[in-house]
Formats: C-alpha cells, structure tokens, sequence
C-alpha cells in the first residue's frame, strides 16, 4: 500500500496563530485539495495527522473539532477526493503524551492501523515538529513552504533527508513522478 501522512494546518488549508476553531475558518491552501485528489487518483491512501491543542485550552470542543474535519472531507469529495483517516492529537505539550507530534506515537499508531512499513512511507509537514515525528517514525519527510515552513526552512534544523517544496501540490508531483 502506498500511504502519504499529511500536517493538517499549513499544509492543506490556511494556518493561523489563533487557531482553527471553527469550519469557517478553515481554508484550503488553493492547490491542496486538488493534489490530495491527484495522491487518490495515483493509488496512495492518505491520512491526516494533525495536533489540536486547541480542544484542551478549551478553544474548541470535539463537536467542533469533528465539523472542521466534516468540511474538509466535504470539500475534497466534491472533486474527487478523499482522506482515508484523521488522527489528532488534543492534548496541550504540557500533557506530556506521546502522541502529539514531535513525538511518534500518533505516526506509529497510523502505520499500525494502515499495517504499512514506515520506511515506505510520506510525511509532508510545514513544522519543524511535523518533520521530526515523520523522521523519527521512519518516513521521508517532506517540508512544503507554506504555512509555517518558510519559518521552518530557515531554522537550519530539518531531519537529514527532508525533501523541501513550494507547496503540497508541488510535493504531489514529485511523489507521483518518482512512484510511476
């Protein structure tokens, strides 16, 4: 199986430093959904890994959290495309858990799930901390520069191997071209 995992905000839709706390404020990226139905049409699965700790500051509650999710699953059905899981992460980085990225707990949680070798698969983030969990699980990790990756780039700190592109839709076709 062909797997990519993507970061949610500033990856496929619009970032913001107060938090997506309700559908309305989600925005795809112009492109993104486009490229994540390209990935569909192309044979991979993709999957969502997202931290929200915007449940446990109480920004946002699950009902909410769950109608952002339902419109980006609505938006990319209406051009053919689909995301096969959303994992998150609702803890705040004082909880101290395992699966809110830096740390791989949620990515290994989607390869057991998926029951697909890491190693062969995609992590596209704009975060440094999206890229070390990526890594550190096993996958190629891949910065685009939106949202908070020309930031990122500029730390000098990326994972050995971190592949860098413009956008999601520019990955996209990197991906496909090197898997056809």
């Amino acid at each position: 199986m062909k797997l990519v995992i993507l970061d949610r905000d500033g990856v496929i839709n619009q970032d913001s430093a107060n938090f997506i706390k309700n559908p309305n404020e989600w925005i795809a990226i112009p492109g993104s959904l486009e490229a994540i139905a390209l990935l569909n049409q192309s044979g991979f699965r993709v999957v969502v890994a997202t931290n929200q700790s915007g449940v446990s500051r109480g920004l946002f509650d699950m009902a909410t959290l769950n109608s952002i999710h339902d419109k980006m699953h609505r938006e990319l059905l209406m051009i053919g495309g689909r995301i096969d899981a959303v994992f998150y992460c609702p803890h705040s980085a004082d909880d101290n858990c395992n699966c809110r990225k830096p740390k791989t707990g949620m990515i290994k949680e989607i390869g057991k799930r998926f029951s697909v070798d890491l190693s062969q698969v995609i992590g596209i983030g704009d975060a440094l901390r999206d890229l070390q969990a990526f890594a550190n699980a096993g996958c190629q990790p891949i910065l685009v520069r939106t949202g908070k990756g020309e930031d990122t780039l500029k730390s000098n700190d990326l994972p050995a191997n971190t592949l860098v592109f413009a956008d999601l839709s520019e990955a996209v076709q990197h991906i496909i071209s090197e898997n056809t």
